[in-house]
C-alpha cells in the first residue's frame, strides 16, 4: 500500500477532532505533521526547548538534524502551529527540556504508536491509504497548490534529487493521472 496526502480539508478537520478528543498530544502531533512536512522520526524527538527559549517565547527556528539524512533543518513554525502549541502547552504541565510528544513510560512516544493513533483516527474517518508519511505527504501536496506549483522549492525542503520523484511523492502525478482517465468518456 502507499499512502497517500489527505487532499479533503473537511478530512483533515475530522482527523484532528478525533485526535485532540482522544489526547491533545495525538492532536499537536497531527499538526505538527501537517504544518511542517518533517518525518515522523523527527517530529516525536523535538523537545520543549527546542521551540521556546528559557522566558517561553518562541525561538525564531525550529532547528533539528534529521535522522533519516543527518541533514540540519532549519524550519520557522507557522501561527497556526505556534497556536496548537500554546493551547497544548497551557493545559499540560511538560517541562521545559521534557520531549514535546513524551511516552508514559519516558522518553517520547514511539513510532509504532503514532503510527497505530493516527491509523485509527484514518480509519474512523474512512480516509484510506494513510500512514505517518501521510502527514509529510500532505504538507507536500497542499504547499504545491496554495504555492502555484512550486515544485522546486518543496523538493529542496523534502532533499529529493528530481521534480518527478517529489511529485509522485505528493501524489500529484496520480491526480494528473485521474484527471486523464475523465477526459475521455465513450
Amino acid at each position: 500500500m502507499t499512502v497517500e496526502p489527505i487532499r479533503d480539508k473537511a478530512k483533515i478537520k475530522q482527523i484532528y477532532y478525533f485526535l485532540n478528543g482522544k489526547d491533545p498530544k495525538y492532536g499537536l502531533l497531527f499538526k505538527f505533521g501537517l504544518n511542517t512536512g518533517l518525518r515522523i522520526s523527527d517530529i516525536l524527538a523535538v523537545k520543549v526547548k527546542d521551540i521556546l527559549n528559557e522566558k517561553g517565547e518562541y525561538r525564531d527556528y525550529l532547528i533539528l538534524k534529521e535522522m533519516k539524512t543527518g541533514k540540519e533543518k532549519k524550519i520557522k513554525l507557522n501561527d497556526a502551529l505556534r497556536k496548537n502549541i500554546n493551547s497544548y502547552l497551557k493545559n499540560s504541565s511538560i517541562k521545559y527540556d521534557s520531549y514535546l510528544f513524551s511516552s508514559q513510560k519516558g522518553g517520547y512516544i514511539g513510532r509504532v504508536q503514532a503510527y497505530r493513533v493516527l491509523k485509527e483516527a484514518a480509519m474512523f474517518c474512512n480516509v484510506e491509504n494513510f500512514g505517518t508519511h501521510s502527514l509529510r505527504k500532505t504538507w507536500g501536496y497542499w504547499t504545491y497548490n496554495m504555492s502555484k506549483y512550486n515544485v522546486g522549492l518543496i523538493m529542496d525542503t523534502f532533499n529529493h534529487s528530481s521534480q518527478s520523484i517529489t511529485l509522485r511523492y505528493i501524489g500529484i502525478n496520480q491526480d494528473q493521472k485521474d484527471e486523464l482517465y475523465s477526459l475521455v468518456q465513450f
